[in-house]
């Protein structure tokens, strides 16, 4: 069987699909889990059991009907849309950067970001037999304005992405520079938001004034990371052609309820939000008095650090049962650096105390 099997891969799947690695989720059974930029607050206790009472009443042998247009439409409301703008939804954004690089998918297309950044623009292009351009950043982690206006020049990219703020990087970029990026761009510009309720900045007050441009938001930042609800805003006319290669019935009936749930509760969220960023603060001032560890500034709930010796730190907090996120090898630009998740009060502690202990 196992030769038959070999044969089969080797025949019918694709090369490049064969040599490359699954995403890699760490086990985090057991540990106090700052690895992955999730919300550490879990519902209130009333808030999970009127939640659970009602996902109870979801007609779970019926398609998802109006009521994911009930979500749309509670969605622009939220990120407040304007007028003219029209919203499409994704199984996570994950879903959405596929779809985009499978719209966009015409003879000689490509799709342009900065590096680092979040793996699935390049891994999008790449599945969709696109050429990807990956513009590196400069050493602080800012956009090298001539290197990204002179490569969209050269490729003329179908889509550039710009993550408002940055992963892994977690910071804001120069509207400045955004701007002419924007101006010089052919295609489209996809404005990542997926970190919008701990940033100090939207774009969604300029989307209406950019025809080309989409603003891509999710909602497992918000709290919901289990649910996968991702949501993409822009020209009504634009998001109408996109929404055509959308999988039917790709949200399902539970996790649109429980959506829509949470924007009905969505001041219990905004709290939780606002807790993060206050321990973000807290951490950072700690983070900068630490010896030997450079902390860059954040609008996120992550916070990019550069230690002296990135794995060792990486194993020693394990050992002592907090688990982050080793980037280190991930681009020559972050070379001994670990991305922090920002965690409750009581989990910030925990972390801080593993890197004071680490030599």
């Amino acid at each position: 069987m196992s030769a038959f099997v070999d044969q089969l891969i080797a025949t019918h799947i694709r090369q490049d699909v064969q040599s490359m690695h699954a995403y890699a989720i760490q086990d985090s059974k057991g540990y106090t889990k700052l690895d992955a930029m999730e919300n550490p607050h879990q519902l209130p206790p009333q808030l999970r059991q009127a939640l659970g009472e009602r996902l109870a009443q979801v007609a779970l042998n019926r398609y998802p009907g109006e009521r994911v247009t009930d979500l749309q439409q509670a969605l622009a409301r939220h990120a407040g849309m304007p007028a003219g703008c029209a919203l499409m939804l994704g199984n996570g954004s994950d879903e959405l950067i596929s779809l985009l690089a499978m719209a966009c998918d015409v003879p000689g297309a490509s799709i342009l970001a900065p590096q680092p950044g979040f793996v699935m623009y390049a891994l999008s292009a790449q599945l969709q037999g696109l050429k990807f351009i990956g513009v590196d950043l400069t050493p602080d982690f800012e956009l090298d304005e001539p290197a990204m206006l002179a490569a969209i020049e050269q490729h003329r990219p179908s889509i550039v992405y710009l993550a408002y703020p940055n992963n892994p990087t977690a910071n804001l970029w120069d509207d400045a520079t955004i701007e002419k990026i924007v101006r010089a761009a052919p295609g489209l510009v996809v404005i990542d938001e997926a970190y919008q309720p701990f940033s100090s900045r939207s774009y969604v007050d300029r989307l209406a004034a950019n025809p080309h441009v989409l603003l891509m938001r999710t909602m497992s930042k918000f709290g919901l990371a289990g649910v996968r609800i991702g949501y993409m805003m822009g020209c009504a006319e634009l998001v109408a052609q996109l929404d055509k290669v959308r999988p039917p019935y790709n949200i399902s009936v539970l996790n649109c309820e429980a959506a829509l749930f949470a924007l009905e509760h969505e001041d219990v969220f905004a709290g939780q939000a606002a807790d993060i960023r206050s321990e973000r603060a807290r951490l950072q001032q700690a983070l900068s008095a630490l010896p030997g560890v450079k902390a860059w500034p954040s609008d996120a709930n992550m916070i990019l650090v550069r230690v002296p010796d990135a794995s060792r730190t990486f194993e020693e907090l394990k050992a002592r049962g907090v688990l982050i996120k080793n980037i280190s090898k991930m681009h020559p630009l972050l070379a001994d650096c670990l991305r922090l998740t920002v965690g409750t009060a009581d989990e910030n502690t925990q972390l801080l105390a593993g890197l004071q202990a680490s030599p």
